[in-house]
């Protein structure tokens, strides 16, 4: 049988909708789209400072990865891969995924491949969800650590599991963060907040 595609737009910015429809759902372009908790989320797609931000952030870790091989499987966008949240009724498109164990043959990629790493750049209109809904999500679905970067507040929350809850740490800008899932990789925070700031000016 012929599953049927569901149309999405900006219209259907809160509507109702199950996890099974939406991953099934066709997107109007020039948008972007989550289900939040059963709520279709509908989103402009992010201006030059979040763009300069998680580019800055792919760098580092594209570097790492290079001289590092055998430590990250992939490095994902949010236009290339989703966590699938069934028991929340969330499908999330992180800023940045990052896997370090190989793609599972599983039919249900989305809903069983975790990655270790999950990184959000906060702008005003997804606060709410990057601090509010997701730690909960991420931590239910497996994920190891999850960074939060906010240039307004001038810091990274870093969430990292412990014990099946989350532990906190705060980092701002003159610090190198260090996590142990990644071996001598030392995260400058101070770097992607500049690139915000001038490859990122308007």
């Amino acid at each position: 049988m012929t599953r049927v595609a569901y149309k999405v737009g900006p219209a259907d910015d809160g509507r109702r909708m199950s996890l099974e429809d939406f991953d099934r759902a066709e997107g109007a372009q020039g948008y972007l789209y989550e289900l939040s908790r059963g709520m279709v989320t509908v989103t402009n797609v992010p201006n030059r400072h979040h763009f300069a931000q998680v580019n800055a952030i792919r760098r580092q870790v594209s570097g790492y990865e290079s001289s590092h091989p055998d430590q990250i499987h992939a490095i994902a966008g949010g236009s290339d891969c989703k966590i699938l949240i069934a028991s929340l009724e969330s499908e999330r498109h992180p800023d940045l995924a990052i896997y370090r164990t190989p793609m599972p043959a599983d039919e249900d990629l989305w809903a069983v491949w975790v990655p270790e790493l999950v990184i959000e750049v906060v702008s005003p209109e997804s606060s709410h969800r990057d601090y509010e809904e997701k730690p909960e999500e991420y931590l239910q679905f497996g994920v190891r650590e999850y960074w939060i970067i906010d240039l307004d507040r001038d810091e990274m929350l870093v969430l990292r599991r412990s014990g099946g809850r989350w532990a906190r740490r705060v980092v701002k800008p003159g610090e190198r963060y260090r996590t142990r899932l990644l071996p001598d990789f030392e995260f400058d925070l101070a770097a992607v907040f500049e690139a915000a700031r001038t490859g990122g000016r308007s």
